[in-house]
């Protein structure tokens, strides 16, 4: 997720703010901090466990009339349930942990490919 996250910052987007998160590990705390904390930004938990399958209906929404466009539709139903502010104190130990992933990971491409 750091990895696409630095990819998407990579691209043009400089300042993320804000990360809506929804089902599986982020019901979980502990999970959700180590997100915010890895990722640097706010992460907020919303009103569906599905994300992308709830976005490509409200996608197919707007295309059918539902809601003029993403952003109404979003703002009709979407909620934040919760909030969970990145920790500072740990931002060092989990960069240092990604500059290892990115270093091991060019070197163990051969072997991941071995396994398929």
């Amino acid at each position: 997720m750091k990895d696409s996250f630095t990819l998407i910052r990579d691209a043009g987007l400089e300042s993320v703010s804000q990360v809506r998160a929804s089902g599986g590990g982020t019901k979980g705390a502990l999970w959700r901090q180590i997100l915010a904390d890895v990722l640097e930004s706010e992460l907020v938990s919303v009103n569906t466990t599905e994300g992308g399958a709830f976005g490509a209906a409200l996608l197919a929404g707007v295309g059918r009339g539902a809601w003029p466009d993403v952003v109404t539709a979003c703002h009709a139903t979407i909620q934040i349930t919760g909030k969970t502010d990145p920790n500072p104190d740990t931002f060092e130990v989990y960069r240092h942990a990604y500059q290892i992933y990115r270093e091991l990971y060019p070197l163990l491409k051969n072997t991941f490919a071995q396994l398929i």
